[in-house]
């Protein structure tokens, strides 16, 4: 039987005091817990566990390894790790130069700051669970399946916060002062050049396009991106949503984002705080003869710039 390898971000983990304490309790934790033990025989069938801690470092990296193509949210967002429950952003406001004389009063106001605080108290959770019976008699790649179908949910669930947040900007905030008209049209270079101007023009720098996965085949037939100069292949990754860029933003599908909407952002108009990633822990319920697995993780978020955002609706939501 060949030797267990820890994956790498369980490994990375275990570098960290607290982690190692929680760990050692979730062994002992999945040493009574039928799912896992499940899990581990038929990791030792196939050779490729053979201890239960291998074993639930086989079911964190599995859960991970399935959110990853899933989490679009932090490609379209400033994405920062913490360990406090509050973090406070201040927010510069710009200083206004004035005509004076010669002599006279000097106004001295240089830059003012406001602030945005953001709580990391939103709890992203989802779990598998099943019978003692089902859990004894399951095969590796059915287990494998449900675990992959933890991470998957969770990444979803994160990405939808994100865009939704940037649509919850009230339009008279966004870059502008209001939302582009799409004029019930397809998609287009033209219009991926205006949502980029309107940026531009409140001196932010748009690096992102998100769109519904109709606008982005409604690109796909534009000349522009058919061209390789604006659809370079080491540009794209359509697993995760990424299809190519256009002018300095990258752009993103999902069929998250509303069919008919478009925004183009810069990154720094908000923040998701990461107080816990994504961690997977034993879950029993012998009353109810039910066991099984949790995956869950402790985000905030919320819009610094609104001005960095760009909206524009009423696109055709067809091909």
């Amino acid at each position: 039987m060949r030797e267990i390898v820890l994956p790498k971000f369980h490994e990375s983990l275990l570098n960290q005091e607290w982690y190692k304490v929680e760990f050692d309790a979730k062994v002992k934790q999945a040493l009574r817990n039928p799912f896992t033990l499940s899990y581990l025989r038929a990791g030792m069938k196939e050779g490729i566990l053979s201890d239960m801690a291998g074993a639930l470092g086989r079911i964190h990296d599995v859960v991970v390894d399935a959110a990853k193509p899933n989490l679009i949210a932090r490609d379209i967002i400033d994405v920062r790790t913490t360990t406090e429950s509050l973090e406070r952003f201040p927010r510069a406001k710009k200083s206004a130069a004035y005509l004076a004389g010669e002599g006279g009063t000097i106004r001295i106001h240089g830059e003012r700051y406001d602030w945005v605080d953001v709580q990391t108290n939103v709890f992203l959770k989802d779990g598998v669970e099943w019978t003692r019976e089902f859990a004894e008699d399951a095969k590796w790649n059915v287990m494998n399946r449900q675990l992959e179908e933890l991470g998957r949910s969770i990444a979803q669930l994160e990405t939808e916060k994100i865009i939704g947040l940037y649509g919850g900007i009230a339009a008279a905030d966004l870059a502008g002062g209001a939302a582009l008209a799409g004029g019930g049209t397809a998609m287009s270079w033209t219009k991926a050049v205006q949502l980029w101007d309107i940026i531009e023009n409140e001196d932010f720098h748009p690096d992102t396009l998100i769109i519904h996965s109709k606008q982005a085949s409604q690109l796909f037939t534009a000349t522009e991106f058919i061209n390789s100069q604006y659809l370079p292949s080491e540009q794209t990754e359509l697993s995760r949503g990424l299809i190519g860029q256009a002018l300095t933003m990258k752009i993103y599908k999902s069929t998250l984002c509303t069919n008919g909407v478009a925004h183009a952002v810069d990154k720094a108009a908000g923040v998701l705080l990461i107080r816990r990633d994504i961690t997977t822990e034993p879950y029993e319920d012998p009353k109810g003869g039910v066991f099984g697995i949790v995956a869950s993780e402790r985000i905030g978020y919320a819009v610094l710039r609104s001005k960095a955002v760009a909206r524009m609706t009423n696109l055709s939501t067809s091909v």
